[in-house]
């Protein structure tokens, strides 16, 4: 059995633990964590969604209705990706939503980077955003590692030499 943990504040944890066996179309087991709220990740990318939304009622002009749909859409992606994925069956899984989470992270800050390059988004507010979107990005990484690390070994020992 696997354990991993997620830092709830300073002091506490909470733990998500896999048993190892097979399931259906392979990865390990793990018993539902229903409670998304308990992830910092989710915590910081939820905050994001909600600066990302400040910032796109700033932008005025229908020539940008595709770019605040789009930087929206990015960044509630992140957070929703995590609860799709906490409630899934295996470790294998969770790790394919935390992979789809990170990818609209990437695509967010780039939403980004064309608001302050059109001058619809002032510099210090692309500054913050992005600052946080990267935060967010590197926890999604940590969590990635944590959750699909030993799947990837065990992958690899697996491998014929050559």
């Amino acid at each position: 059995m696997r354990t991993v943990l997620w830092r709830l504040g300073e002091t506490q944890c909470v733990a998500l633990n896999w048993n190892d066996g097979e399931q259906r179309g392979g990865g390990e087991q793990h018993s539902r964590m229903s409670d998304f709220r308990k992830l910092d990740v989710w915590h910081n990318s939820h905050a994001l969604v909600l600066n990302v939304h400040g910032a796109v009622k700033k932008i005025r002009g229908s020539d940008y209705a595709s770019l605040r749909s789009q930087m929206l859409r990015a960044g509630m992606s992140i957070p929703t990706n995590l609860v799709e994925g906490v409630g899934q069956k295996t470790a294998r899984e969770f790790a394919r939503f935390i992979r789809i989470s990170l990818n609209s992270a990437n695509e967010l800050e780039y939403h980004l980077l064309l608001a302050r390059d059109l001058e619809v988004m002032p510099a210090e507010e692309f500054s913050t955003l992005v600052a946080q979107t990267i935060q967010v990005r590197k926890m999604l990484h940590g969590l990635l590692k944590r959750v699909d690390g030993r799947s990837n070994d065990s992958n690899q020992k697996r491998s014929p030499r050559r």
